[in-house]
Parts: C-alpha cells; structure tokens; sequence
C-alpha cells in the first residue's frame, strides 16, 4: 500500500516539476530578448549619436567607421547585460503581468 501512495505522490508531482521547468525555460527565454532588445536599441542610440554631429572624425576612412561601429555594438551590449537604461527590465515586467 505505501508503494501505491509513492507511486501517486510521484506522478503527481512530476508534471509539476515539468511545467516549472518549462516555465523556468521560457522566462530565460524571455530575459534573453529583452536583453537583445535592448542592445539592439542601444547600439541604434549611440549610432545616431555619434552621427548627429559630434564632429567629422580625423581619418574619416571606412575602416574607422567600421571600427566606431563595432565599438558602439559592443559598448551596447555591455551595458544592455549590466542593466543598462532598464528597457529589459521593463519589457520582462510587462510581460510578467499577462
């Protein structure tokens, strides 16, 4: 009798285990976007701010704007993975709400 209690206690919670995990994998899912969300929208900024007028560079060669290029990006992901303006934040907030 104690194995057939056992045997249900842990079919039981076995689907539970599954949709936390699941849960667990979508929410990771979720904060991955966001964070290249926000990247993204950061690189965009820092590109339009650089562009906006902030003065010719000295060289003014492609290989320059190729590297302030890939400068900015990975300026922007690093701030997007430390917090950077909360824009993730925010989307995983609204998302936690439907």
């Amino acid at each position: 009798m104690t194995q057939m209690a056992n045997i249900g206690q842990s079919t039981a919670a076995a689907p539970l285990d599954a949709a936390s995990a699941a849960k667990a994998q979508e929410r990771a899912a979720l904060q991955k976007a966001a964070k290249s969300f926000e990247a993204i929208f950061m690189r965009q900024l820092v590109g339009t701010m650089r562009h906006s007028g902030a003065g010719e560079s000295i060289d003014g060669s492609s290989a320059v704007d190729q590297f302030q290029e890939l400068s900015d990006a990975n300026m922007a992901d690093g701030l997007a993975s430390s917090g950077g303006l909360g824009i993730a934040q925010l989307i995983l907030q609204q998302l936690d709400k439907r």
